[in-house]
Formats: C-alpha cells, structure tokens, sequence
C-alpha cells in the first residue's frame, strides 16, 4: 500500500487592515495510506467578514485553487474529491477527501482574505462644494 505525503503551510491576504490575524494549519505535515480518509486542518484567529481558500501545489508546479469559501453553505466542493467544512462558530475550515491517491501528494496552503469596510481606514473624502 503506498503512502500519501502531504504538507501544510498556512497564507493570510489581506486587502486592507489592522491588528494580527493568524492561520494555523496545525498538522505540518502528515502522510496518509492510500485509500484511506484525509482530513487537513485549518484554523483561524479573524472575527470578521472573510473569505477563506485552499490552494495545492504539486511537484514542479505552480499553485492552483483547490477550492474556496466565498459565502452561503458551509461545505464546499473541489476539484479531485476534495471538500471543505466552514465552521464560522469553530474558525475552522478543514479540508477532507474520503479516499488519498499517490497523486495527491504535494503541498497544501490554507488562505484567508478579509476586506475592511472602506470607512475604517483612511482619509474620508467629502464632495467638493461650490459657493
């Protein structure tokens, strides 16, 4: 039976803010026999609004969106059998797949991309007035 390597790295994007927001992925790295239930972890510390994503990247190759969690149903469906469950309540979003492959070793990055609401940072700007 072979074995399934796969390692966790954690990204955060943000588009504007302030304060510390954290991803932890707190498996690292884990291996898997084939065939059998995956399950990587993803925890975050943000209260807010956000958008959360799973990218993979496979030997020699560049990143590829797994799958992502823009808004609605907590459980999310990706490409190759892979699926993810939103707990807003948790900050969690765990990655599964019911049955690892050889091919599914390679690297896996959980993502989290928040917005500020345009009011909370900046110079606010008034229409100019004519007297």
């Amino acid at each position: 039976m072979l074995s399934v390597t796969l390692l966790l790295l954690g990204m955060l994007f943000t588009a504007r803010g302030t304060g510390a927001q954290l991803v932890t992925q707190p498996d690292g790295h884990i291996s898997v026999s084939e065939g059998n239930h995956l399950e990587l972890r993803c925890n975050y510390s943000y209260g807010g609004s956000i958008n959360l994503f799973w990218y993979v990247q496979y030997p020699s190759q560049g990143l590829q969106v797994l799958l992502k969690y823009l808004s609605g149903t907590t459980w999310v469906k990706g490409i190759k059998g892979f699926e993810a469950e939103f707990k807003k309540d948790e900050k969690s979003f765990h990655l599964m797949k019911a049955s690892a492959h050889w091919s599914d070793s390679a690297k896996y990055f959980c993502a989290l991309c928040y917005t500020v609401p345009e009011s909370a940072g900046g110079a606010e700007q008034k229409p100019s007035q004519t007297l």
